[in-house]
């Protein structure tokens, strides 16, 4: 890195740990959509409402983060609403 300027060596750096941080919080947020997906499946009322307040507030707070834009949280939480409200109809 002798060619790069210091302020360019620091945000290679930091970009680095930024995107190790958004892969482990997006894997996660799959993996819990997956499971509220599968409980809404079974019919497990009760863990699919567990499984969805989970889910939301980790996309609050991957939004919080800057992981995802708000708009794409927003319309991942009216998805999981809806499937919650379909079960118990």
């Amino acid at each position: 890195m002798a060619m790069t300027s210091k302020s360019a060596a620091k945000r290679l750096r930091n970009s680095v740990k930024t995107n190790l941080r958004n892969r482990a919080r997006k894997s996660e947020l799959k993996t819990l959509e997956k499971s509220f997906r599968a409980a809404v499946a079974a019919g497990d009322k009760e863990a699919a409402a567990a499984l969805c307040s989970k889910c939301c507030s980790r996309y609050d707070k991957a939004v919080k983060a800057g992981t995802y834009h708000v708009n794409k949280a927003a319309n991942k939480k009216g998805q999981f609403d809806k499937l919650l409200a379909g079960m118990q109809a």
